[in-house]
């Protein structure tokens, strides 16, 4: 789960209730017990769930398969009926839900009114967009569906350096857009949704860093983030690597070669606690799954709650406690094992 600030994180802590503190406990307990036993053990229902709400997009970002047109599966929108009825399944246990995974959601026509539904539920709710389409109206119905929290994401304060990653994107569109939800937040005297620019540090914009600051202050939005770029070709080098150590997911070796910093133990906390959801149904294991290649159940076929328990995920869960690394979509990850981070 993310870090949160303090207006954020009460938010976030409102929708606590006692069945959802349970499921929490349970969840969290069945992951340390598989741990300690190096078997998997699952109680609990997820605390959070990735919907996809589309895999279509405005952009052709070249570390994005929804950007490089390369995906197999097929691109569509999810149906808000369909979204309903599952939320229905698991709303009581859920606490959080990520209106995310390929795509961009605005450009759903339902994808607010998605928002809205969940909202109701009492479910914090985020989404990362391009921004956009982040117009006037729709800020407004963006701050009326409810949503908690609205990661931007801007990778340069020129058009020039911002192009280099968001490749067909427009800055001005996206600082527009930007002030135009910090405009609704205070029309509608409302606190949400949290809003943070997220810049994912490349080398062509490492030198922007302190320039998106300001940028932020300027504009009014809550936070700034930084995120370390996944890069699929890093092994010998690539264009995007940073050369600033702490923004890169990868260290240069004395061969001169590149590889992932982080160390990689046999066990993900994603794998217990958050599942992805594509538009059609399909359960994946983690956001890093980006063309469902590991299909762990359809919820078009099988409720959610049989899915969560069946073979294919016990499968999927005993396979990452017996060997993590040759799993082909855990060997570029920087994030399973750390549990809310």
């Amino acid at each position: 789960m993310p870090d949160f600030n303090l207006n954020d994180a009460l938010n976030f802590m409102s929708k606590f209730t006692l069945r959802r503190a349970w499921n929490a406990s349970k969840v969290l307990s069945s992951y340390y017990v598989s741990k300690w036993r190096k078997t998997p053990v699952q109680w609990g229902l997820p605390i959070s769930i990735s919907f996809e709400p589309t895999t279509s997009c405005n952009l052709r970002c070249p570390e994005c398969p929804s950007g490089l047109r390369a995906f197999t599966r097929p691109i569509g929108m999810l149906e808000r009926d369909f979204f309903s009825k599952t939320i229905d399944e698991l709303s009581k246990e859920l606490m959080y839900l990520i209106f995310y995974f390929q795509g961009e959601p605005y450009l759903n026509p339902s994808f607010l009114e998605m928002v809205e539904y969940a909202s109701k539920k009492g479910i914090y709710t985020a989404t990362s967009t391009n921004a956009h389409y982040l117009t006037d109206a729709n800020a407004k119905k963006t701050v009326e569906s409810g949503l908690d929290r609205l990661i931007i994401s801007i990778d340069g304060t020129t058009q020039d350096v911002y192009t280099q990653y968001r490749v067909g994107g427009n800055l001005e569109k996206v600082i527009q857009g930007a002030k135009n939800i910090v405009k609704w937040k205070k029309e509608l005297n409302s606190k949400k949704p949290f809003v943070f620019f997220q810049f994912l540090v490349v080398k062509p914009n490492e030198h922007q860093i302190e320039d998106i600051k300001l940028l932020a202050k300027e504009i009014g939005v809550d936070e700034v983030r930084f995120k370390t770029a996944q890069v699929y070709d890093y092994e010998e080098g690539n264009r995007l690597i940073p050369t600033i150590d702490k923004y890169s997911r990868y260290h240069k070796k004395d061969d001169g070669t590149y590889a992932i910093k982080n160390k990689m133990g046999n066990h993900c906390w994603r794998l217990w606690h958050s599942p992805v959801i594509t538009w059609d149904g399909l359960v994946v294991p983690c956001c890093f799954d980006k063309d469902a290649q590991h299909r762990l159940g359809d919820l078009k076929k099988t409720s959610f709650k049989a899915l969560w328990q069946d073979g294919q995920y016990v499968k999927f869960r005993t396979q990452i406690k017996q060997g993590r690394k040759n799993i082909d979509i855990c060997a570029n990850c920087s994030e399973g094992t750390k549990v809310w981070g």
